[in-house]
């Protein structure tokens, strides 16, 4: 089931979510249902509350990095993951920057600094733990996607003059003033998707 993605500016999204067990309700078609809320809106990273949720779980498919035919160094064609009560151990390498975007700020892409590598331990959807050192692209969208589970957003991190400059742009998604392809839940807008 396609669930509506919670646009900026509704309180789940800067929550600091919970851990959950292995048995948590539904947990399985949960995953489904983000994966395929994920995919409607051609994300390559879902966090659960983005879809109004606050727990400790998120997807992330890299596959989109890869155009057909070409090389895959980084293994992004493979990379396809459910994340839950995710750790992140450690993070090395150079920082670098790269433009990022987020379904609940639709419209909003600005470059972020993040560090290169990340080392972390996580259950997958067997809820079978997990240590993995991951680099470049899949350690980035992991990094924006865990960020989502601690109540941060990506324009947190941005150039504080750039955040005033998108400011009128980040007013119009909580009001709903802004046109996307895929079911949204704005915080001013009683049922609205």
């Amino acid at each position: 089931m396609i669930r509506p993605i919670i646009a900026y500016g509704d309180p789940v999204l800067r929550k600091k979510s919970v851990e959950i067990e292995s048995d948590y309700p539904d947990l399985n078609l949960l995953i489904e249902d983000m994966f395929e809320t994920m995919y409607n809106s051609q994300g390559v990273g879902l966090a659960a509350p983005q879809i109004g949720l606050s727990i400790r779980l998120f997807i992330a498919d890299a596959s989109p990095f890869v155009d057909e035919g070409e090389d895959d160094p980084e293994g992004l064609k493979n990379f396809k993951r459910v994340f839950i009560n995710p750790i992140i151990i450690e993070e090395n390498g150079n920082e670098w920057k790269f433009e990022e975007g987020c379904l609940s700020i639709p419209g909003i892409r600005e470059d972020v600094s993040r560090k290169s590598d990340i080392i972390i331990e996580y259950f997958n959807e067997k809820f079978e733990l997990v240590e993995e050192n991951l680099t470049g692209i899949a350690a980035r969208i992991v990094q924006h996607e865990f960020d989502h589970i601690e109540g941060v957003l990506f324009i947190d991190k941005i150039n504080p003059l750039k955040k005033q400059l998108i400011k009128g742009k980040l007013n119009d998604i909580v009001k709903g003033n802004v046109k996307v392809n895929y079911r949204m839940k704005f915080p001013l807008i009683k049922g609205k998707q």
